[in-house]
């Protein structure tokens, strides 16, 4: 969770120091990425890819109702806005879209963190 906050905090600095949008949604998409790999250590699975981690997220915890259905669609949009801007989008990132994947990530943090801290696999004085 370390890498979580430390992802969210430089996607937050890139915004407000108006140095680089691309990158800001990268670092939003990574927040949400680590919060999953976290999860799912708690469950004893090691994804290859971003895309089995995603799957396995949403089988073992969104389909169990462990997380709320929309933290599935603030993952599946961050991956799909982060591979657009990665290897598709020549023009930059607006700030809008920016801004507007920083807010999903940290929701789904929220949500991850609180998860975790529910089922004690995350102490108060670690967040």
């Amino acid at each position: 969770m370390e890498e979580v906050d430390e992802a969210l905090h430089d996607a937050r600095f890139l915004l407000r120091e108006g140095r680089g949008t691309r990158s800001a949604v990268n670092r939003a998409y990574y927040a949400a990425f680590y919060c999953v790999l976290a999860l799912l250590q708690t469950v004893g699975e090691v994804p290859k890819k971003h895309k089995g981690a995603i799957a396995l997220f949403d089988r073992l915890f969104v389909r169990t109702n462990r997380l709320p259905s929309a933290s599935s669609k603030w993952l599946h949009r961050l991956f799909k806005v982060r591979l657009q801007d990665d290897y598709e989008r020549i023009e930059p990132v607006p700030m809008e879209q920016a801004v507007q994947a920083l807010e999903m990530a940290e929701q789904f943090v929220k949500e991850v963190r609180s998860y975790l801290l529910r089922e004690g696999f995350l102490s108060e004085t670690k967040n």
